[in-house]
């Protein structure tokens, strides 16, 4: 009962020790949770409405719980009978973070009044009555999960309680008794009970919070964190780092750098960089100049994480940027890549229609020991178009295998959505994520044909070997290794509802100028066919041929949609630091694109680092073809659709891998001159051509594009970009339409960040 009152004593007292040089990390985390609340009933509306599923989510919740309370009880049991104490002080600790923890979520129950998902109008209205925000089910589940996790050294053990505190949050929302911020919150304030009750009255830890590497109560001289168990949140795919790391492995200074699995981590990025300085510090070559410039604007970008791989603190939260983008379109644009094309690619799938499009956000992102948090929302406007006529409702009927659709037109957008938006876990340099998340799988930036950032982020679960692996014994010849598994949620799916989606990569470096990679992923479920393990096990292994329909009532007869990747990039040689080769594959119909080249769509595309006499100026040409000669691939019907799952490989409408869509061919060119690191002038060019056996009457695009980056001060940025485009699809219009999109985009980086310093 002392430690409880101290412990109460210390939260609800916190506010008092609040200074001002707190505002740095208590303005992000409050920006970050208005988001979430902002966007509660936008994410509502994806969430699975079948009775059966609301009910076993609720189980799931309820026994994840109960199994958290039974191991801490078991553990003080375990300990008194056996006269154990450390196995009986578990228990304790367990049981005062629980409490605290329901003392805590009751008390914000009753401030705050919010209704639960299925109570009032369903917009989870405060102060009416209502005891959702927070979830005391992820409070309760997290408070005690973190105890464990300290208590008990062994990485299952710890991997298990949080996967299970992770589920009970998850499935609190799925479960309609919960909104995400709640779930998120209550997650969030049951970690930080169980750090603090651990940290005040357990023994053992020092010792303990000494294997994180972040958490100890005063750093002794010579002790070194261990950056293996540290968290850290993934660099957004659109970020300036991504062409600069690009440019420095087509140099040769990166030789671990996997390019076809992205996005990577931040601590990653600090690797790479160490490894970077140390090639070009022994290489003072041609390209010394070029590849150390880079070099210095990425270390000032990852400074924090480069003292972190030394030993340093790794406790920090950073309002990381504060951004707003105005797009005018005039004429037609294409926004439709399921079927004809897109004006605008490889944008998360925000929304843009002719007139005034605009997105105002911010990015945030947090880490504490093992755990890392990251938040990406934003406000997305859009005018609103009229419906397809008759006559295209019709054709998409028949290139989808589906009923006519009604003339809906495309409605005006304001609202707040969610992009990456995480939570993650990192345990011996295996990181583990969960919530919104965007992923590419392929050496090219133009587009990848498996994942992109084309569309919407996807939820999911996600698994990745954060930095390269060798393998043991004679398999070592193979080189470095990473390896990439996700379970995810698709959203805008009809034909059936509601599917899931399973993906797996391993990708190895046998040299430092060779990198491949194969991936395959199962689009499963759905309709009425749920999730449960039988169907994720036969999604996820199954070899042979599927049968029956997704929608019938005979749960896992069918794999699911299956595809497989191969993807390599090379260094030619005599070309090292001039000329990489690369390639990305993808089968629809065959478990790997090696196996049937003939059946398989490809992205070939060279990248000549820096043009001679021309050190500052790049070239990039890609090519990709998903319009092959086999007999099957006619009316769109082979690649990215399914007989049984007719929206497929689709989030929220739009295609998650390449620009190019179902049946077609194109080509992309780009050259980038690099007035510095964070000051470039790119010029692109890009043209497809859409088979008419898919699209009546086939169709033809092409566009033209100006973009720049530039740094107006150290803490603000600009880019802006110039696009003209035509298009010529029967289909649509009867004469070749022309746009011109123009877009500048402000960004500011406020130095807003909150860091625990040694001592």
């Amino acid at each position: 009962m002392r430690n409880l009152e101290f412990d109460q004593k210390q939260f609800w007292t916190t506010p008092l020790r609040i200074r001002e040089s707190h505002l740095e990390w208590l303005l992000p985390i409050t920006i970050g949770t208005a988001g979430l609340v902002a966007s509660d009933t936008a994410l509502e509306r994806h969430l699975p409405t079948g009775a059966s599923t609301i009910q076993r989510s609720r189980n799931v919740s309820d026994f994840g719980v109960a199994a958290l309370l039974a191991t801490g009880g078991g553990s003080y049991l375990w300990g008194v009978t056996t006269g154990n104490s450390e196995r009986r002080l578990t228990g304790l600790l367990t049981g005062e973070a629980v409490v605290n923890s329901l003392l805590v979520t009751e008390a914000l129950n009753l401030a705050t009044g919010r209704q639960r998902p299925n109570e009032g109008d369903g917009r989870g209205r405060f102060w009416v009555g209502g005891n959702s925000f927070p979830s005391g089910h992820a409070a309760i589940a997290w408070s005690a999960a973190t105890v464990l996790a300290h208590r008990y050294e062994n990485p299952f053990a710890k991997l298990l309680a949080y996967a299970t505190a992770a589920t009970v949050s998850a499935t609190r929302v799925t479960g309609g008794k919960h909104f995400t911020s709640d779930a998120l919150i209550g997650s969030a304030l049951g970690w930080y009970i169980g750090r603090q009750v651990y940290l005040a009255h357990s023994h053992a830890a020092d010792a303990d919070m000494a294997n994180w590497g972040t958490f100890e109560k005063a750093s002794g001289e010579g002790q070194v964190r261990d950056a293996e168990n540290m968290g850290s949140s993934y660099v957004p795919l659109d970020n300036w780092v991504y062409p600069a790391f690009d440019r420095l492995a087509g140099l040769g200074y990166v030789p671990t750098a996997f390019l076809g699995l992205r996005p990577w981590t931040r601590m990653e990025c600090a690797r790479l960089l160490d490894e970077a300085a140390g090639g070009i510090e022994s290489d003072p070559g041609s390209t010394y100049g070029e590849a150390f410039r880079l070099l210095q604007a990425l270390q000032t970008e990852f400074l924090v994480e480069s003292h972190r791989l030394e030993g340093g603190s790794n406790v920090s939260a950073e309002l990381e940027s504060i951004y707003t983008r105005f797009t005018g379109i005039t004429g037609k644009p294409l926004n439709d890549s399921f079927h004809v094309g897109q004006t605008i690619i490889n944008d998360y799938g925000r929304p843009y229609q002719q007139g005034f499009n605009m997105v105002t956000g911010f990015t945030s992102h947090a880490e504490a020991g093992p755990l890392a948090f990251y938040v990406r929302g934003e406000y997305q406007h859009s005018p609103s178009a009229p419906a397809y006529p008759l006559s295209v409702r019709n054709a998409i009927g028949v290139m989808d295998s589906n009923p006519v659709q009604p003339a809906t037109p495309f409605a005006a957008r304001d609202d707040f959505q969610l992009l990456d938006t995480y939570v993650a876990l990192n345990i011996k340099n295996n990181q583990i994520s969960f919530g919104r998340q965007s992923i590419w799988w392929g050496p090219g930036p133009g587009g990848a044909l498996m994942f992109t950032d084309n569309a919407l982020p996807m939820y999911m679960l996600r698994w990745t070997r954060v930095s390269p692996t060798k393998l043991p014994s004679f398999l070592g010849v193979l080189g470095p290794m990473r390896t990439e598994s996700f379970l995810g949620k698709l959203e805008g799916h009809h034909f059936p509802a509601d599917p899931y989606i399973s993906g797996q990569k391993v990708s190895f470096k046998p040299t430092e100028n060779l990198e491949f990679g194969f991936s395959k992923i199962t689009i499963f479920a759905g309709g009425n066919t749920p999730l449960t393990l039988h169907t994720f096990l036969k999604a996820t292994f199954s070899t042979g041929a599927g049968s029956g329909n997704a929608n019938a009532n005979a749960p896992g007869v069918d794999p699911g949609d299956r595809r497989g990747g191969f993807d390599f990039s090379y260094r030619l040689p005599g070309l090292r630091k001039w000329l990489t080769l690369y390639s990305d594959s993808l089968a629809d119909d065959d478990p790997s694109p090696l196996a049937a080249p003939r059946r398989a769509a490809f992205n070939p595309g060279i990248y000549l680092s820096h043009v001679p006499r021309l050190p500052k100026l790049d070239l990039r040409v890609e090519a990709v073809n998903t319009d092959t000669s086999t007999s099957r691939s006619v009316g769109g019907e082979f690649f990215y659709i399914n007989n049984n799952y007719h929206d497929s490989h689709t989030n929220a409408g739009n295609i998650m891998g390449s620009w190019i869509g179902r049946e077609g061919h194109g080509l992309q060119a780009s050259s980038t001159y690099w007035l510095s690191p964070r000051n470039t002038i790119l010029v692109g060019y890009r043209k497809a051509w859409i088979d008419r056996d898919f699209v009546p009457g086939g169709g033809v695009l092409d566009d033209i594009s100006v973009r720049s980056e530039l740094v107006l001060r150290p803490d603000l940025f600009v880019k802006s970009a110039l696009q003209i485009e035509r298009w010529n699809f029967p289909l649509l219009a009867s004469h070749v339409q022309t746009n011109v999109t123009a877009s500048v985009q402000l960004t500011y980086q406020p130095s807003w960040r909150l860091r625990k310093r040694d001592r």
